[in-house]
């Protein structure tokens, strides 16, 4: 999810679903070695529960990176053996580290020394040309000796050659059994899962095989399925379900980082797919996406958005 769940989008997702835990985007352990740390690692107490996801290879670096991470508050650090994105292979870390195992079990030894949280991985069943039922089981193993928390799965292959990180989110074939088999080899290791989840219905079908369940685009471009996540998983009433109520509390946050010099197209981009499959959806984008772009662009945006999809609602209702 790298430029999507930064924190703008953990606040919005956050009104969504209390009980939720969500995930930054990847964070460079390098970039937190000689990076502004303020920028990289800051987030609002108001996204808690919230875990840093880190990318990186060299157990020192992510342990320094899992250290800071902690300082700032997060409740969780998990180290990315999964993404395929060209540049994090030229870096070494990513979805090539499921080759390598060992080195993974070191990176998650040293995170476990340096911090008191917990220390998960989210990985592949496998990449290019390895067997799924051998690599993912190398893998899990390996992370378990070392002290591993949790392990995330994102049930498909990543083909670091021939295929684009979009292709690989899609082209590989699903495998949710592979997954499934893991937990039942490994009951005590917490085995989350992960790829092709658009619906709470899916994820409650999972959960009879696996301990978590962790959704990435679908709750991106639909972000109202979050809004069902504390009802129906953790026993807790959402706090709020309509679009505009949504909005309205996002308005004090939104003025905030205005004054604070951030383009309101910043905000807005995650909020888009807020009406999807309601009437006026589309002009609700347009609006956000042509006048959130201005440079002087405020939360009036907003309010003619919200506006213009009721007015269209109501016109649908009286057809």
């Amino acid at each position: 999810m790298l430029d999507w769940t930064d924190r703008h989008c953990r606040f919005f997702h956050r009104l969504l679903s209390t009980q939720a835990l969500l995930y930054t985007e990847m964070v460079v352990a390098e970039a937190v070695l000689h990076g502004d740390r303020a920028r990289l690692l800051g987030f609002d107490p108001a996204e808690q529960p919230v875990a840093l996801q880190i990318g990186g290879s060299d157990p020192a670096k992510v342990a320094i990176a899992a250290q800071a991470g902690e300082e700032f508050g997060y409740g969780e650090i998990n180290l990315n053996v999964g993404c395929p994105s060209d540049r994090v292979q030229s870096g070494t870390f990513g979805a090539c580290l499921m080759r390598e195992p060992q080195r993974v079990a070191d990176c998650v030894a040293a995170m476990k020394a340096a911090v008191s949280i917990p220390v998960t991985v989210k990985c592949r069943i496998g990449v290019d040309d390895q067997d799924p039922e051998i690599a993912l089981d190398e893998l899990a193993d390996a992370v378990v000796a070392a002290g591993v928390d949790a392990l995330w799965v994102h049930a498909r292959k990543a083909w670091l050659q021939g295929l684009s990180p979009k292709e690989n989110r899609d082209i590989p074939p699903l495998d949710y059994d592979r997954v499934y088999r893991l937990k039942a080899r490994l009951p005590d290791l917490y085995v989350g899962i992960n790829g092709g989840i658009k619906a709470l219905d899916e994820a409650e079908l999972h959960l009879r095989h696996v301990d978590g369940v962790m959704i990435g685009r679908a709750a991106y471009q639909e972000p109202e399925l979050l809004a069902d996540v504390d009802r129906r998983f953790h026993g807790v009433e959402g706090r709020m379900r309509q679009p505009r109520e949504i909005i309205e509390a996002m308005l004090p946050y939104i003025e905030a980082q205005l004054a604070a010099g951030t383009p309101l197209s910043h905000i807005v981009r995650h909020m888009l797919g807020l009406y999807h499959g309601r009437p006026g959806a589309r002009r609700f984008r347009q609006i956000l996406t042509v006048e959130g772009a201005s440079r002087n662009a405020g939360v009036d945006v907003l309010h003619r958005a919200m506006d213009t999809v009721e007015e269209i609602a109501a016109e649908v209702a009286a057809a």
